[in-house]
């Protein structure tokens, strides 16, 4: 492991951990490999090659059609949702310090669910409105649950049970929100509460393309030492000089807003913020909250059930949030199991 500081009083801090590093390198790479396969299927085929060659801008008009604007920005979607969905489940996992303490558990997708389903049942409007009642919903809900849990700040166990009530308010809210839908829209709005990547283009992914520039850096490069500091507990962090609440609050802050913008992008996709974190951390086998790998699983994971999703039930595509909620319950379950013999629930 290396360290390198640069600025006078170190702020910025980067730790290389080669095995943290293989293993993201390793999930990206197997993420491109899968989108690959992913773009050269369906009812036009085409072999890998030919995908990389249109990519390079070397295919036949046709290819290059299907490729760019068809199934590119779809693959794109995936790999950008589930990198945003593992990066902020790594973050609120790492904050609470509880590997249960993922955003699908405390609320904040239940409250991106309720802005998009405001925007499509009462408003009534389209896909721009969805998106941007998901943000607000995400951003409204993550200030509601910091402030009921803050008391002389905000501790780890105290925001998990304020999620979770939190979560079940808004189901019963998102509930009785579809029994006021029209049928259209109902159906419309329970397509998106599931979870897809149908349709999906260029003008959906682009404002998580540009949430992820800014948010992406200021994690790793600004918040990620300090995070690993605060994983030791509060008091050690404040000892060796991490201001905790304006750590805590900057993350938990881009953490919702990945989590938002990536449901605004692809529906609330369930258990990819759960799971991916936890898988990174057991391939490293490195303590801290491995922020790096966790975004690159997290990526292999969604485009990994896009295609399952699309390919292995026959003409019946199911929808990505359908394939991750089934693997992500029996890992959930699995977990929970795992836990309760350690004695630590």
């Amino acid at each position: 492991m290396s360290v390198i500081r640069t600025g006078a009083g170190g702020a910025l801090s980067v730790v290389f951990r080669p095995r943290a590093l293989a293993a993201g390198a390793v999930c990206l790479v197997a993420a491109l490999v899968v989108a690959v396969f992913a773009i050269g299927s369906g009812e036009y085929p085409m072999s890998p090659g030919d995908v990389l060659r249109t990519l390079v801008g070397q295919g036949a008009p046709a290819d290059a059609f299907i490729v760019n604007e068809l199934r590119l920005p779809r693959a794109a979607t995936a790999l950008l949702v589930g990198a945003s969905l593992a990066l902020g489940g790594a973050i609120f996992q790492a904050v609470v310090r509880n590997p249960l303490g993922s955003p699908d558990v405390l609320g904040f997708t239940q409250g991106s669910a309720t802005g998009a389903l405001t925007a499509i049942v009462v408003v009534g409007g389209g896909s721009a409105a969805l998106a941007t009642g998901a943000v607000v919903g995400g951003l409204i809900t993550g200030v509601l649950i910091y402030g009921l849990a803050w008391r002389q700040g905000v501790h780890g166990y105290r925001l998990v049970l304020v999620g979770i009530g939190v979560s079940a308010i808004l189901t019963g809210v998102n509930g009785y929100l579809l029994t006021r839908a029209e049928l259209t829209e109902a159906g419309r709005a329970v397509l998106w509460m599931t979870g897809s990547l149908n349709g999906r283009g260029w003008g959906d992914v682009l404002p998580l393309i540009l949430a992820m520039i800014v948010l992406v850096p200021l994690v790793l490069l600004g918040c990620a030492r300090p995070l690993r500091m605060m994983e030791m507990g509060d008091d050690a962090a404040n000892a060796l000089g991490v201001r905790v609440e304006r750590t805590r609050l900057t993350l938990l802050g881009a953490a919702v807003l990945l989590i938002a913008l990536a449901a605004a992008a692809a529906g609330p996709v369930a258990f990819v913020a759960l799971t991916a974190p936890q898988l990174a951390r057991r391939l490293t086998k490195s303590p801290g909250p491995n922020l790096l790998p966790a975004m690159c699983m997290g990526a292999v994971l969604l485009v990994a059930a896009d295609l399952a999703g699309q390919r292995l039930f026959g003409g019946h595509e199911l929808p990505v949030g359908v394939v991750t909620g089934v693997a992500g319950g029996g890992y959930l379950v699995w977990l929970l199991a795992t836990e309760r013999r350690a004695g630590r629930i």
